[in-house]
C-alpha cells in the first residue's frame, strides 16, 4: 500500500502522527502548505516530504521519486485539487469533510448547519471534479443542540473526523473500498462568499426568534467576524451564549 497524504492544521497533524505511529510503511509521500509541524515530523520519521506549490509540482515530484501512489487522502486540505493530480493515485483521492454529505458540502458548514438547521456530521468520500460531491466513503453524524455555536461545531468536527479516519483507514489500505453515491438533489452548497451577506442583521426587519437565535450563534466563533448590523453609519458585531438552565 502507497500512500499520498496531502495535510493540514491540527486534523492533518493528528492523521500523520497516528500514520507514523501504526502504518508508517504506507506513506510514501507527504504534502504540507508549508514548513510547519506536519513537514517536521514526517522529516524526522524518513518520509519524503514537501510544501505545496501547485499540482504540477507535486506530480512533477512524485514521478522523479519513482512514487506511484495507490491511494491519496487528503486531511483537512485547504485548497481544491485537480488533474493532472487528481489522476496520480490508481484508486484516486478521499477527502475528510466536516459535513455529514451531501449536507453542507463547500465552504462554512458549521454555520449552515445551525442557520439551515440540517444534520450535521463528518465524511470520508472520494474527490471528483465536483466540490464534495464524490462517493461516500464513510461518515458519522454529530448530534448538536442550542448550547452549540460554530466554534463547538468546528471543534466537534474536528475530533469526529480524525475518529472516523481512525476508524476507516484498515479498510482503506485494503483498497476494497466501499463507496456510495450522494444524492445532491437532497442536500446543500454553499460558497466562501455568502456568509457575510447572511450574517448581516437587518434592524428594520422582522425575524422568527428561533431563526435570529440560530443565526446569531451560527456566526458565534471567538477571533472570527460575528454577525453585524449597522446603525447611525456606525458597524456593529453580536454574539451570544446559549446555556441550559440548571434546575
Amino acid at each position: 500500500m502507497k500512500l499520498l497524504l496531502m495535510a493540514a492544521e491540527r486534523v492533518g497533524t493528528e492523521i500523520l502522527c497516528w500514520l507514523l505511529k501504526v502504518y508508517p510503511q504506507d506513506l510514501t509521500m507527504v504534502v504540507t502548505p508549508d514548513k510547519n509541524e506536519i513537514f517536521h515530523a514526517a522529516t524526522k520519521a524518513g518520509v519524503p516530504a514537501t510544501i505545496f506549490r501547485s499540482s504540477q509540482q507535486v506530480v512533477l515530484e512524485l514521478q522523479d521519486a519513482s512514487i506511484e501512489p495507490d491511494i491519496g487522502i487528503l486531511a483537512w486540505w485547504p485548497l481544491i485539487i485537480r488533474d493532472p493530480l487528481l489522476s496520480v493515485p490508481k484508486h484516486g483521492f478521499i477527502n475528510t469533510h466536516p459535513s455529514l454529505l451531501p449536507y453542507n458540502r463547500g465552504k462554512h458548514y458549521n454555520f449552515w448547519a445551525l442557520v439551515e438547521q440540517t444534520p450535521f456530521g463528518v465524511s470520508l468520500h472520494f474527490v471528483n471534479e465536483g466540490v464534495d460531491s464524490g462517493d461516500i466513503v464513510a461518515q458519522k453524524a454529530i448530534q448538536y443542540d442550542w448550547e452549540d455555536n460554530g466554534a463547538s461545531l468546528y471543534a466537534k468536527a474536528q475530533l469526529e473526523i480524525v475518529t472516523l479516519f481512525k476508524k476507516t483507514y484498515p479498510l482503506i489500505r485494503t483498497l476494497n473500498i466501499p463507496r456510495h453515491k450522494q444524492d445532491i438533489d437532497k442536500g446543500s452548497f454553499h460558497t466562501a462568499d455568502e456568509i457575510d451577506v447572511a450574517s448581516m442583521i437587518n434592524l428594520e426587519k422582522q425575524y422568527c426568534a428561533r431563526d435570529l437565535l440560530n443565526l446569531l450563534r451560527a456566526r458565534t466563533f471567538p477571533m472570527y467576524p460575528a454577525c453585524w448590523f449597522r446603525d447611525g453609519g456606525e458597524e456593529y458585531e453580536v454574539r451570544i451564549e446559549i446555556k441550559r438552565k440548571k434546575t
